[in-house]
């Protein structure tokens, strides 16, 4: 069976980790592929110093999410089953009243979490849609929580609300590297998408921006994000779980 790999996520302030040492943002792809090749004692030993030198090594943050408008969305990403361009069953809803999210955050910091995360199936959100999520993140803040979102495409200025309203996190995927992208997505481009993590992080919003694995991608593909932390903040890893890259050996 083939062997599923992710990127450690790094979520970073400015140009400084938690440490104060500097972020890079100039990994060569070569240097990708090095570390995505290192036998995995050595990679989880390498993990653990990076994290180690930004993190507490024995803190494990506790994090709520919760879908305030699912499906319905127009973009036809291969992966996603919220994609009205897929036949998945799932039906669309409404984003939610902002009394029940709270009331979910609420219930989420009862149970021990210290951020609530909202997501929404949109390809950009609408400034209507925006006023009412701005008004959620606001009342999660005094709920006492760090706040995260994943909204899609952001501009400019929607970004600078989101900030204005508190925000701490914007979670947005790069998804896979700029030479396989056509093969997953039609509906936008890769410099669409990574527009919005730099106008997030210019409002001083933190990222934490991903790739996903396994859509029939080469090896090579997974190494591609990484590259990208020249206009991205910081990589993580997801499975998509869809079938094994082109060329890759299985069991």
């Amino acid at each position: 069976m083939l062997e599923r790999k992710s990127w450690g996520a790094v979520e970073v302030e400015g140009n400084s980790g938690r440490n104060g040492a500097p972020v890079r943002r100039d990994w060569e792809r070569a240097e990708a592929e090095g570390l995505y090749a290192l036998p995995f004692a050595d990679l989880l030993f390498h993990a653990q110093t990076v994290h180690r030198g930004n993190f507490d090594p024995n803190h494990v943050e506790t994090a709520s999410l919760l879908s305030i408008k699912t499906g319905g969305c127009p973009e036809d990403c291969a992966y996603c089953a919220q994609s009205v361009h897929h036949d998945t069953g799932l039906k669309a809803t409404r984003l939610m009243d902002r009394a029940d999210v709270v009331a979910a955050a609420q219930r989420a910091k009862a149970a021990g979490a210290t951020r609530f995360c909202m997501a929404a199936a949109w390809r950009s959100p609408k400034d209507r849609d925006l006023d009412q999520v701005c008004d959620m993140i606001a009342a999660i803040k005094r709920v006492g929580m760090e706040t995260c979102v994943t909204l899609g495409m952001l501009t400019p200025k929607q970004a600078a609300r989101l900030a204005d309203a508190g925000l701490d996190f914007y979670n947005h995927n790069v998804d896979t590297s700029p030479e396989f992208y056509r093969s997953i997505i039609t509906t936008r481009t890769l410099q669409d998408r990574i527009d919005t993590p730099t106008r997030v992080r210019e409002v001083g919003i933190k990222v934490c921006c991903g790739g996903i694995i396994g859509m029939g991608e080469h090896v090579e593909d997974r190494a591609g994000p990484v590259c990208l932390n020249r206009i991205s903040a910081s990589i993580s890893g997801a499975s998509a779980g869809v079938r094994p890259p082109r060329g890759a050996a299985e069991d």
